[in-house]
């Protein structure tokens, strides 16, 4: 089985970076000079995806724009000669039919919006991206992820080791001892509380899952915060499947939090050389200060 198709849920309302995205997508929130959810979709491609699935909602639609021909633009670049920005906006567009949209009507969970991309899955493994996990690597962490997916042909999931008091932020494994990267998943709690955490090793923005898993989703069964989770139905998919953990190489970047999206704009800019010369000198400034 190969990993042929993406799913992005992009349906949340970024409340968290009220008032910026009372009238943007939160995904399209710049890191440096590409919205957030261009390095996730960049990232898919470059890790042998052919096939996105946007799971949207209400006032999504810059994000169907960001990826499709903007005219006016395109014909004022031309006018104005302006070749190495005309050449970046026609790098965004993907061949016509490799993108597709679904609606998520209800905020539900991240469990219910995987599932609103069921019958444009089909039935076979897929990828899910959560933009607000910025990776930053050498070789991409999906890619890193879909190379093991190869071996295994089983679900796999991204994990990090996090501050034990944050394990109420995430879903937290219990697992077996990792060997090259990759551990056996023993069990899965959504946002535990850190006294009744089986570990520290949560999962972040990065699954590979087989198609089984919405079967279990199709039961709408709610858990935390009143929301149907994705970590319990990978709970109930280990009784009839193996599910790893895998700890990519690479440096994660928390973008749906305001401290981690600056963070993760000084990282980026840094490794512009026309930014990097006038930005190290201002921070050290401001350090100084």
């Amino acid at each position: 089985m190969k990993v042929r198709k993406a799913v992005f849920p992009v349906a949340g309302l970024g409340t968290r970076f009220l008032p910026a995205t009372k009238a943007m997508a939160k995904e399209m929130l710049p890191i440096v000079d590409k919205p957030l959810i261009q390095y996730a979709v960049e990232e898919a491609y470059a890790s042998g995806i052919t096939e996105i699935i946007f799971v949207t909602g209400a006032g999504k639609k810059a994000i169907e724009n960001h990826f499709d021909h903007s005219c006016e633009l395109e014909h004022m670049l031309m006018a104005r000669g302006k070749d190495t920005e005309l050449k970046q906006i026609h790098a965004l567009i993907p061949e016509s039919g490799s993108i597709c949209y679904t609606r998520q009507n209800q905020p539900l969970g991240l469990g219910h919006a995987i599932w609103c991309a069921r019958n444009l899955v089909g039935n076979e493994p897929f990828a899910v991206l959560l933009a607000d996990d910025l990776i930053k690597a050498e070789k991409p962490v999906l890619k890193q992820m879909v190379e093991k997916f190869d071996a295994l042909q089983s679900s796999i999931v991204s994990v990090v080791e996090v501050d034990p008091k944050e394990t109420s932020k995430y879903g937290i494994l219990d697992a077996d001892p990792p060997v090259d990267g990759v551990t056996r998943i023993r069990g899965l709690v959504e946002k535990p509380a850190p006294e009744k955490a089986p570990s520290n090793l949560a999962i972040i923005g990065r699954y590979i899952l087989t198609p089984e898993i919405f079967e279990i989703l199709e039961n709408k069964e709610v858990g935390a915060g009143g929301e149907i989770q994705i970590t319990d139905a990978m709970a109930r998919l280990l009784k009839t499947q193996d599910i790893y953990g895998y700890r990519y190489e690479g440096t994660r970047f928390d973008c749906g939090d305001k401290a981690g999206f600056q963070m993760a704009n000084l990282a980026f800019s840094l490794d512009r050389p026309d930014i990097r010369e006038r930005l190290l000198p201002f921070i050290r400034q401001l350090i100084k200060e």
